[in-house]
């Protein structure tokens, strides 16, 4: 079947692999970390810590992997990548102390720029035509990474409460946590071997003066009339020999790339800052703050995962038929609405603990517990952030913290429904836009001789927006309550649709070189 597929496409599928496991790897954290924050004892910096760690070392990653990309060849560099995420996986899954598991996830991080070197290489091996849909094929995998971790999380989770004997053979009762992390460790070697069958680039090819290996790779990508009008676009934008790397800097930084730099950093700052990593990495943590418990909101979960695939898919279709720019506009007006409904949906909750309440909790929570919420009968809060304080303050750090989710769900009068209903709408409109549309853009719009460069320095600031977002996000949900945290993401957004609006030009339809000429003036 695979021998039926058109080269490019077999090619993209096989790079787009690494997207299905960074996919994997970011968001199989949002089932686990409440176990390892009950492990080793969290506190609120920790927890963001173990969430964003991975997204710092992809920080400096991103640093080096334009050069490294143009240095060794993007297929090279992919290689190294998938090998960082085997050993991540590996040791994730066998950390025995809170700082090995922040080593073992900053080092799968690192193979995060698989973000920036997939898109690049897809984009060099694809028809002008196709190259958003290709290229999109990537962000496909993400997505599908995201709604596989999910499914993986809400299945262990439930083996882990069922009395099924292999299961409790397996001690995936006790380690439920390392299970999740260490189910990457098959689609990581995977992919490390399937990376082994692809080609170098023909652009990079003719970047190191291979031409005779770049025309061997074009005749297996293109058809007889477009290999040479390919190789003639390729070679009028390629200098006769690669700059030197100060001098590529050098011209990142000139007239010449100011306005595509700028447009480039615009989207990936708000790619990030609208807040779709909290959702996707923390997406149980934020459905338990609704009220509905540990088990409904990993299902809750499952459903984002399923919205982002079918999202993406009709991002795919929409993408070389409406542009680039509609669907950035779409999608920042959407995830403005669904903040908004996630904001109000909050702020109109109130929490009260009476008798009966007490009494359902007797069910589920140790007795000594429930006594110690007693003098709680008395109040009705009206926002979470004090709620939580009442509850540290009664039960301590250590018995909040892990009763939380039972308490909220007998405490909370909300509309849960609101909540779901935002969060699904934002991971749609992003699907739809964000997602696959930086990414594309990201590979069309730097000229052939710095788009590397381009690409990691962009890519660079918005790892730096995605480790603040999740870092901090623990203690902005503790300090300012889900209702202001989401409504900060949508000003976010409101001020990135006013940037798009004015600025972004259109990208589709036009070759890498067609694009160099048009941007650059």
């Amino acid at each position: 079947m695979i021998k039926t597929l058109p080269p490019a496409l077999f090619y993209t599928l096989v790079v787009s692999l690494g997207g299905f496991i960074f996919g994997f790897d970011a968001s199989v954290i949002s089932g686990a970390v409440g176990f390892i924050v009950d492990d080793f004892h969290l506190s609120s910096w920790e927890q963001g810590f173990v969430v964003s760690s991975p997204t710092l070392g992809g920080l400096l990653a991103t640093c080096f992997a334009g050069a490294i990309s143009d240095a060794i060849g993007r297929r090279k560099t992919l290689i190294v990548i998938a090998a960082l995420y085997l050993v991540s996986a590996l040791a994730s899954a066998f950390a025995q102390s809170y700082w090995m598991l922040i080593a073992a996830r900053f080092i799968g991080g690192m193979a995060f720029c698989s973000l920036m070197v997939a898109p690049m290489y897809i984009a060099e091996i694809s028809l002008p035509e196709h190259r958003g849909k290709l290229v999109s094929i990537n962000q496909l995998n993400i997505v599908l990474g995201f709604s596989v971790s999910y499914f993986t999380n809400y299945y262990l989770l439930n083996l882990a409460q069922s009395e099924a004997g292999w299961a409790q053979s397996l001690a995936i009762n006790e380690h439920l946590w390392r299970w999740m992390l260490g189910l990457e460790i098959a689609p990581a070697l995977c992919w490390l071997l399937l990376l082994f069958f692809i080609p170098r680039s023909p652009r990079w090819l003719l970047m190191r003066q291979q031409h005779k290996e770049a025309q061997s790779v074009a005749a297996r990508l293109f058809s007889g009339q477009r290999i040479d009008e390919q190789l003639r676009s390729m070679r009028a934008s390629l200098q006769h020999k690669v700059a030197p790397l100060s001098q590529r800097i050098r011209l990142l930084a000139g007239r010449r790339v100011r306005f595509v730099l700028l447009i480039g950093l615009l989207v990936a700052v708000a790619q990030q800052i609208t807040g779709i990593n909290v959702i996707f990495f923390y997406a149980p943590t934020i459905f338990e703050q609704s009220g509905v418990g540990t088990n409904a909101a990993f299902a809750q979960a499952l459903w984002i995962g399923l919205v982002n695939v079918v999202f993406t898919v009709v991002a795919m279709l929409c993408i070389d038929r409406f542009g680039r720019r509609p669907l950035l506009l779409l999608g920042l007006g959407g995830i403005i609405v669904s903040m908004a409904l996630c904001s109000w949906g909050f702020k109109q909750a109130s929490y009260h603990i009476d008798d009966t309440k007490l009494r359902a909790l007797q069910q589920q929570l140790p007795a000594t517990v429930v006594s110690q919420l007693s003098p709680m009968r008395a109040h009705i809060y009206s926002d979470d952030v004090t709620f939580k304080a009442a509850l540290t303050q009664h039960l301590g750090v250590q018995d909040a913290r892990k009763h939380e989710s039972v308490i909220l769900s007998e405490a909370i009068t909300m509309n849960a429904t609101l909540v779901l209903l935002g969060i699904t709408l934002f991971v749609a409109s992003f699907a739809l836009s964000l997602g696959p549309v930086m990414w594309v853009m990201f590979a069309e719009i730097f000229p052939n001789t710095v788009r590397a460069i381009a690409i990691s320095a962009v890519t660079v600031v918005n790892n730096a927006v995605s480790f603040a977002v999740q870092l901090v996000f623990p203690w902005e949900l503790s300090q300012f309550g889900a209702a202001a945290t989401f409504a900060i993401y949508g000003i976010f957004a409101l001020i990135a649709l006013a940037l798009v609006w004015r600025y972004l030009p259109e990208t589709k339809g036009k070759s890498l070189e067609q694009l160099e000429l048009s941007l650059r003036s």
